[in-house]
């Protein structure tokens, strides 16, 4: 099942049931008017939810012409946004391009911070930056949303708390970053609202893509038409989201629509190319000692998009145009 949110209809959108080519649309009010309320009730709602999905793929008179300028992210805001690093090989590579060994706990225990998620981007929204100086980086991830996760979960029983998944552009504002770090605390201004896929999708929608609480599907990213990386996302994770949700639910419970993201998808292979700038970057430093990629500029347009082994798209394209405010 497809899922999506339009931007009429409040803060939190109108949910819509997506066909599988993405062309067409159909609001489900009578069973939730958006995708938090759906997942609230996740359980006793998804047959329904199921049968509309059902329905609009077998009849194709059903529903509207759905564009992607139209859809906000799936939760336009969200009560959580986690986010992970669990593609041990990114870390690797910048740390090392700066002289600084892994620490090895971070093999064992996943590396994990909470962002803002109260106003997230729609997949055609543009990417809003005040300065060019500020070092804008895109990050393509895969993220998972959950239903209502208690604490203390087991990672046996986290992957049966994972209801949707998305893709994400968690933008980077790499000069800014540094200082922010430095004070001992947090990303604010260096991490500004996030843009999401056009929809979300239920894991049975994946189909043998999903196993192992992984996606099994390469990434593609591209800036101004140009092939950044096409990592493998299913590879090379070292935490998978079962891990994350029991990682992130220790010392609490997570409420119905938590967005749990995996970090920037990176593989050890560096012939796949980068899911992100900074780690393109990186890549140069540590061949010859000095970064020739810049950052995005203002109408730099980046591309994220992850196709099925028959070459469809999976979630819509997330496609952004960096802009001023």
């Amino acid at each position: 099942m497809k899922l999506a949110s339009l931007k009429s209809g409040g803060r939190d959108g109108t949910l819509v049931i997506v066909d599988k080519d993405l062309r067409r649309a159909l609001a489900v009010p009578d069973h939730a008017a958006t995708l938090q309320t759906a997942l609230d009730n996740w359980e006793r709602i998804t047959p329904a939810l199921e049968q509309v999905y059902a329905s609009l793929n077998a009849d194709a008179s059903l529903g509207f012409a759905v564009d992607s300028d139209d859809l906000a992210a799936p939760l336009p805001r969200a009560y959580q946004w986690l986010d992970a690093s669990a593609y041990l090989s990114h870390l690797e590579r910048v740390r090392r391009a700066r002289g600084a060994d892994m620490p090895e706990h971070m093999y064992a225990d996943p590396l994990m911070y909470q962002g803002g998620s109260d106003s997230s981007l729609g997949p055609g929204d543009p990417i809003l930056a005040g300065d060019e100086a500020w070092g804008v980086d895109f990050e393509a991830e895969v993220a998972i949303v959950t239903d209502d996760v208690p604490m203390g979960v087991t990672a046996g029983a986290a992957g049966g708390h994972i209801k949707l998944l998305m893709l994400v552009n968690d933008v980077s504002l790499r000069n800014l970053i540094p200082d922010e770090l430095a004070k001992g605390f947090g990303f604010v201004h260096g991490k500004p609202a996030n843009a999401y896929s056009p929809v979300a999708v239920t894991p049975k929608e994946l189909g043998d893509a999903w196993r192992d609480n992984r996606i099994h599907l390469p990434l593609t990213c591209r800036v101004n038409g140009e092939l950044i990386g096409a990592p493998l996302a299913g590879e090379d994770l070292h935490f998978g989201f079962d891990r994350l949700i029991a990682h992130a639910a220790k010392s609490r419970r997570l409420a119905a629509g938590t967005i749990i993201g995996s970090g920037t998808v990176s593989n050890q292979d560096a012939t796949r190319g980068c899911a992100c700038l900074i780690e393109k970057r990186v890549l140069e430093v540590l061949e010859t000692g000095k970064a020739t990629t810049p950052f995005l500029k203002f109408g730099d347009r980046v591309r994220i998009e992850m196709l099925d082994s028959e070459g469809e798209s999976v979630f819509g394209a997330i496609d952004q145009t960096v802009t001023p405010p």
